[in-house]
Order: structure tokens, then sequence, then C-alpha cells
């Protein structure tokens, strides 16, 4: 009996010991392409954004009217490169704006390894290299994907964005830890927490939510309660049927539409 209860104790340790240093290896996923055949028809200039550690980072920047139009800001997912987005991308051209989709380090041919601070600080540079592009703070609206909304809220905090736009969000990493992994003490364990819930009080834009009921990565009560806690003037999109990657139909555009109009 005693023999059982120290290996299942050891397997356990092994468990937690494994997570701690391979957890990066599970939350960031630069290689993992599912829409990698689309393609983009759009016009966009391929541009290499400086960061702090010296390395730059790969982006597309599709320019209308830089002077008199907002410019939108595409921060990613945990997973796969720049094409993977080119299917909404496609259709965001069609909207009266200019947009800047960028990679983090790690992604897209990025040199580094992707890290919470890493992909906060390659977000602020980012935003400082469209402001060097004498793009004003209020000109500029802010998408976040998946793991990009905790990104997104942390650079949106004490700022007077144009707007905010949410897409499947979480209401922080620990949450999400501990709802995939009950059994671990994710709160001690994990590196990188992206505390979006805890940020939101900061953030004064305007902000759409968008969340898929049926979404199956992350659950959609992290995206209303994120919704719940966000402050007014706010906005959201919660259709019944939409998985994690929502579906780019006339209902989702008519509401980016609405939202772009509204600010």
């Amino acid at each position: 009996m005693f023999t059982a209860i120290t290996a299942i104790i050891l397997c356990y340790l092994l468990i937690l010991v494994f997570v701690f240093f391979y957890q990066r290896n599970l939350l960031y996923h630069p290689f993992e392409n599912n829409y990698s055949t689309d393609q983009a028809n759009f016009s966009y200039e391929e541009v290499f954004i400086p960061v702090l550690n010296g390395n730059n980072l790969k982006g597309w920047f599709h320019k209308k009217d830089l002077n008199n139009k907002k410019t939108l800001v595409f921060f990613h997912g945990n997973a796969g490169d720049l094409r993977n987005r080119i299917y909404k991308l496609n259709l965001i051209k069609d909207f009266d704006i200019n947009f800047l989709i960028v990679a983090y380090r790690g992604f897209s041919g990025n040199k580094g390894k992707p890290t919470e601070i890493g992909l906060y600080e390659d977000a602020q540079s980012t935003l400082s290299w469209l402001t060097k592009q004498k793009i004003r703070e209020d000109q500029i609206i802010i998408y976040g994907e998946s793991l990009g909304t905790g990104v997104s809220i942390e650079v949106a905090q004490n700022k007077k964005f144009a707007g905010i736009i949410l897409e499947s969000p979480f209401t922080s990493m620990i949450d999400a830890g501990k709802f995939y992994y009950p059994y671990l003490p994710v709160s001690l364990l994990l590196k990188d927490k992206y505390e979006t819930i805890k940020k939101l009080k900061n953030v004064n834009s305007p902000i759409l939510v968008m969340h898929g009921k049926k979404d199956k990565i992350v659950p959609f009560h992290m995206g209303k309660e994120v919704f719940q806690k966000a402050n007014e003037p706010k906005f959201s999109y919660f259709p019944d049927n939409d998985d994690h990657m929502m579906d780019y139909n006339e209902d989702l555009l008519e509401t980016l539409d609405n939202f772009f109009k509204s600010i």
C-alpha cells in the first residue's frame, strides 16, 4: 500500500515538473497552420517593426488613408502565422479603415520565443511604431483574437483608443488553466497569466466583445464575464452556433461595421 501511494505521489510530482518546464510549448503554437492556403485579395506593405530585444516583427500594413481614416491593429492568437488570418483580412479590408497585423516574436519567422512579457513588449513596440507614422492614439482600433485579447487589454489600459475589439476572450490564463487542468495547482505553476479580468477596470475605450456560445477552447462564460465587467460604452456579439474560430458571416461583419460607425 505504501509503495503504491509513493508511486502515485512520484508520478504526480513528475507531472508537475513536466508542466512547469514545458508549459510554454503547451500555450504557444507558432507552427500550427490551419488556413495557410488562403490567398490575400488585399494590398499590403510588408513592414518590420523593431522591438526592445533588437529583433524585428514582421507585419502587413494595408493603407488607405493614414491621416483621415482609423487604423485597426490586429493582435493574433496563440497559433499559426500571418497567413492564418488572411480569410479575416480579406473581409476586413472592405471596411473604410487601414489595418496592420503583426506577428509576435517566435511567429512567422520572427526571432525569439513567446512569453507574456515578450508579447506585451511586441504590442507596445507596434503601437510606438504607429505613432512614428503620425497615427494618433484616438485613431487606433485594437483588435485582439483569442490570446491576443489578453495582449490587447494590457496595452489598452489608461489609453484613449478609438475602440477595442475582443474576439473569443478569456478572463485569465489562470482560469483557463484551471478549466483544463483542475487537478493541478495552476496558480503556482503558471508563468504567463494574462490577467484580463483584473485589468478591465483600466480600459475606458469603447469595447466590442465577440464570442461564440459553442466555443470548445475558451468557454463562452469567460467572454460573457469579460463583457459584463467591461466599462461602458460596450457592445456584444454572442452567436449561438459559433465555435472558437468565429464565422465571418454577414452578422459578424454587420456587427463590426456598426461598431466602426459608432466610434
